[in-house]
């Protein structure tokens, strides 16, 4: 049943200090503005990450860093399909925000709210069932596989909190409110440094501080989050008795969400046979790799902040039945992408070796660290097209195309090219072009499947 359209009242008007209506005005102002709060709350939690992974590099052993990031495809995969399903959320309640429809974004906010109640509970269960399967799965080496199991049970017993915040923060990112998210993830990593700081080197509790003291900031973030949804007096405001799935607005999220959502977890999962192909090669490969993946991580983090701009911009467009401006945005955040990620690769080439210093003084892991930034981030301007206008798409609604087409580059390609190559050639390097060249491919083909979804498109069309 479709939702009435709904105007704003003088009471519930849109408070520009709060949202940011995208629909009016400079498109690279909104585009950078939106991106920056988005941009400088990812540093600080890979900052904390990294954090993690240098106390333990530093203060406990190898091991216990090579745990840390082994781990990661791990994690990713349990919380990449709600990060999908929040993805879904955010792009409906943009296309009704967008329209100014009150009583669609209501009834948006409080099933998705709902709903990331209901699935908390269900992936603490799955996370923590899943954890022995997983360490074997991954091949993980006899002197690691202890502190691994120990950092999943105990990061997916808290994983409600890094779920709660990513959803109530998506609402806030939907309306155009960027800088909230941004102030919470900030708190929440000094919290993480903190208590590293205090549970590993005061307490001596090992990986299992590490682990305590990002669950604990995790949930701090949530309460935060939470809070504002529920105090504030803006059309996004949570009330808690209101609380309803809707099925109508359930399928609506399902229907983008969940494309999204297999993409991601199916990609994460894909990461743990290139994990248990790094782990052939040792400890101290696996923590040259982990040292590598935080910086990796931190290098990814502009285009990503950007392709999340792109969504929403993209999503109040097309909500407003503005085809045309959101496609100018949609390339404006690419050219941006672009120019920044050429600028840290040329930085990270040449200060390799400091960089993977931070995070351990072993000779052998410092080797193997440098060996996969230099050669990999030359690569990086690749993933430039295919997150932008993956981030375009499911802002126009179309999470399926994206899903398929990194999909088919990320896990079918990448496992084909891993199974035929190490083969017939082998060896580090052959491994860990698995990464760039699923991300060439993804490129070519997102780019294609974009022009011919565009050319379908009119100029204009009603809000969906």
């Amino acid at each position: 049943m479709s939702q009435a359209k709904v105007t704003h009242s003088p009471t519930t008007s849109h408070k520009p200090a709060k949202t940011r209506d995208m629909t009016t005005g400079t498109i690279w102002k909104h585009i950078i503005l939106f991106a920056l709060p988005l941009l400088v709350g990812n540093l600080f939690q890979q900052l904390y990450n990294s954090v993690d992974s240098i106390i333990v590099g530093n203060f406990v052993s190898k091991q216990a860093l090579a745990a840390v990031g082994s781990t990661g495809p791990v994690i990713n995969t349990l919380v990449g399909f709600f990060m999908g399903m929040s993805t879904g959320a955010g792009v409906l309640i943009s296309h009704y925000f967008g329209k100014k429809d009150d009583k669609g974004l209501h009834e948006a906010i409080h099933t998705t709210v709902l709903l990331t109640l209901l699935l908390c509970v269900v992936f603490t269960a799955i996370g923590i069932l899943m954890v022995p399967f997983m360490v074997r799965f991954m091949k993980t080496p006899a002197d690691v596989v202890e502190e691994s199991t120990q950092y999943l049970r105990i990061y997916f017993a808290g994983v409600s909190g890094l779920m709660l915040y990513n959803m109530g923060s998506g609402i806030l990112r939907a309306v155009g409110d960027s800088k909230r998210p941004l102030y919470f993830l900030c708190i929440s990593s000094v919290v993480n440094i903190v208590l590293d700081l205090v549970f590993v080197v005061v307490f001596h509790m090992g990986i299992a501080g590490v682990a305590l003291a990002t669950v604990i900031s995790q949930i701090v973030s949530a309460i935060l989050v939470l809070l504002v949804l529920t105090k504030t007096d803006d059309v996004y405001k949570l009330t808690w008795k209101d609380l309803h799935l809707s099925p109508h607005i359930l399928r609506r999220v399902c229907v983008i969400g969940i494309p999204a959502g297999l993409q991601m977890a199916v990609t994460s999962f894909s990461n743990v046979f290139v994990q248990s192909y790094i782990n052939n090669f040792g400890s101290a490969c696996m923590a040259g790799w982990t040292s590598y993946s935080k910086i990796d991580q931190c290098v990814l983090l502009p285009m990503q902040s950007l392709s999340m701009s792109a969504t929403t911009f993209v999503g109040q467009n097309i909500g407003a039945g503005q085809m045309k401006r959101a496609g100018e945005g949609r390339k404006i955040a690419l050219r941006i992408a672009l120019l920044v990620t050429v600028s840290l690769t040329v930085i990270l080439w040449i200060a390799a070796v400091p960089a993977i210093r931070l995070f351990t003084p072993e000779e052998d892991v410092l080797r193997y660290g440098t060996i996969f930034l230099r050669f990999m981030s030359p690569f990086y301007v690749c993933c430039c097209f295919n997150q932008i206008t993956a981030g375009a798409l499911r802002g126009m609604g179309d999470s399926t195309g994206p899903m398929v087409i990194m999909l088919s580059c990320f896990v079918v390609f990448r496992q084909l090219y891993l199974a035929v190559m190490t083969r017939l050639i082998g060896g580090i390097y052959v491994v860990a072009f698995a990464y760039p060249a699923g991300w060439i491919l993804c490129s070519l083909c997102m780019s294609i499947y974009y022009r011919r979804k565009v050319r379908k498109q009119p100029e204009t069309r009603p809000a969906a």
